[in-house]
């Protein structure tokens, strides 16, 4: 028996994003179960880039990933002292209290 090993050329192409914005949460989960129109608006895409593989896209399964998050503000703690006093430096008080020194001698 020969072993014959077939090679097939695996490309590598760019993956294709949508950005669908902000959305409600009940959109959201449509989207999740497979319904609705932003899963319509994805399968609307699917088509369009296998239109656009033409030939390519022929015995192959595009399959969407849809990554979904949520974006969380930082919250920093606020230094009162530097909003409130920019204009006092502690250092200058001290350096007051030593002339004062100086003086009374």
């Amino acid at each position: 028996m020969v072993d014959e090993s077939v090679k097939t050329a695996a490309e590598m192409t760019q993956p294709v994003i949508i950005d669908l914005g902000k959305q409600r949460t009940r959109s959201l989960n449509d989207l999740k179960k497979g319904e609705g129109k932003l899963w319509d608006e994805v399968l609307e895409v699917v088509d369009e880039v296998k239109d656009m593989l033409g030939a390519e896209a022929e015995g192959k399964v595009l399959v969407p990933v849809i990554m979904l998050y949520k974006e969380q503000t930082s919250r920093r703690r606020l230094d009162l002292d530097r909003i409130l006093f920019p204009l006092m430096d502690e250092r200058d008080d001290e350096d007051d209290d030593d002339e004062d020194d100086d003086e009374e001698i």
